[in-house]
């Protein structure tokens, strides 16, 4: 299944005052340190996700897996695209970098996922309904602008 055929879920943004070949490492560095952990591990392991463990490529690039997702684009200072399937969804999370004006970079994070059948519908919901997922979305484009903004 393509990514763009995955129904759309949100997406946030925020601007950050730097240059996207500024905001790039932030990003790569927020995202492998929320994805690779024991916990995310355990976690990916019971849901029965595809990618489970974290391995290839660090920092991340195209082939690099994470717990519960794979790299599927990394185009520095542009975008980058991750990618999972477990028991209960197939989604993607894609972060995309544009520049606004001189100095400062739009970074938005776009969810895509399917829930099949009835399993996979109350995982919608607690995920969705639960605001966990917008929170965590939220709080990892923060982690990517505080160390530029001070």
């Amino acid at each position: 299944m393509r990514i763009d055929s995955l129904p759309r879920v949100d997406e946030h943004a925020i601007v950050i005052a730097a240059e996207p070949h500024e905001v790039w490492p932030h990003l790569l560095h927020v995202v492998q340190e929320t994805f690779d952990g024991t916990a995310v591990s355990a976690y990916a392991r019971l849901v029965r996700a595809a990618d489970p463990v974290a391995s290839g490529p660090r920092p991340l690039a195209e082939g690099s897996t994470l717990p519960g997702f794979h790299v599927t684009t990394a185009h520095p200072a542009r975008e980058l695209t991750l990618r999972g399937s477990h028991r209960f969804s197939t989604y993607a999370l894609s972060f995309r970098l544009e520049p606004v004006e001189p100095g400062r970079t739009r970074l938005r994070a776009e969810t895509r996922a399917a829930f099949p059948g009835l399993a996979g519908g109350l995982y919608r919901q607690l995920l969705l309904r639960s605001g966990g997922h917008v929170l965590g979305v939220r709080r990892m484009l923060a982690r990517v602008r505080r160390p530029l903004d001070e």
